[in-house]
């Protein structure tokens, strides 16, 4: 129902941001990175989710498509509400989440508050899984003429990135244009899946 908000940031309070559109204004429940990005008074981007149920109809904003990208994974994981998504990723940014999820690392995410061991463990296991199946789905080589490139060439390092990249909702080709010009050989992975970010995500 709705892409995005693009109008003046009217309020600021803890997990909220309220964005001004031609004299409306939509609250939307957020994250402390994406507040992080906007100030009382001036003009402010959001993507937006809308969770609509019985009794409820929230609106969740993000400076990012990928944070977006990132929520949407969570709360599509057992167990896991918006609430809950939130909490994670106030703790870390979208490419923490996915080395977290590509290395098992469960204390980053119980690092949130109200997120348990077996919850860290259920995302890890899950999106793992989704990544494996949408792996044997696109392949995940990266071969190809064009602008694609040869993950044959790379190292296990960009291999990961890919992979964490791949979690975050990315198609394959889309990873392999980022990954083209990052010195995988050379840079830690997580400013391999850093860099790779900066060039895909538009705020």
């Amino acid at each position: 129902m709705f892409y995005y908000l693009d109008g003046t940031v009217a309020e600021i309070a803890p997990y909220l941001a309220v964005i001004d559109c031609g004299g409306v204004g939509y609250a939307c429940k957020t994250t402390n990175y994406t507040l992080s990005r906007l100030k009382k008074g001036q003009r402010g981007k959001l993507y937006t989710h809308l969770n609509v149920g019985e009794g409820i109809f929230e609106l969740y904003g993000f400076a990012t498509q990928a944070e977006l990208g990132s929520f949407r994974l969570l709360i599509g994981v057992s167990g896991v509400g918006p609430k809950a998504a939130l909490a994670i990723l106030s703790t870390g940014t979208p490419d923490a989440l996915a080395m977290a999820i590509i290395t098992g690392d469960e204390k980053t995410l119980t690092a949130a508050p109200g997120i348990g061991k077996k919850i860290a463990q259920r995302i890890i296991l899950e999106l793992k899984d989704k990544l494996a199946k949408e792996s044997a789905a696109t392949g995940l080589d990266f071969s190809g003429g064009g602008n694609t490139v040869n993950v044959s060439a790379f190292t296990s390092k960009a291999t990961e990135a890919a992979q964490a990249l791949a979690v975050l909702g990315y198609s394959s080709a889309e990873v392999s244009l980022a990954l083209k010009g990052v010195d995988v050989e050379n840079l830690p992975l997580e400013e391999i899946i850093r860099q790779s970010l900066k060039k895909m995500v538009k705020p």
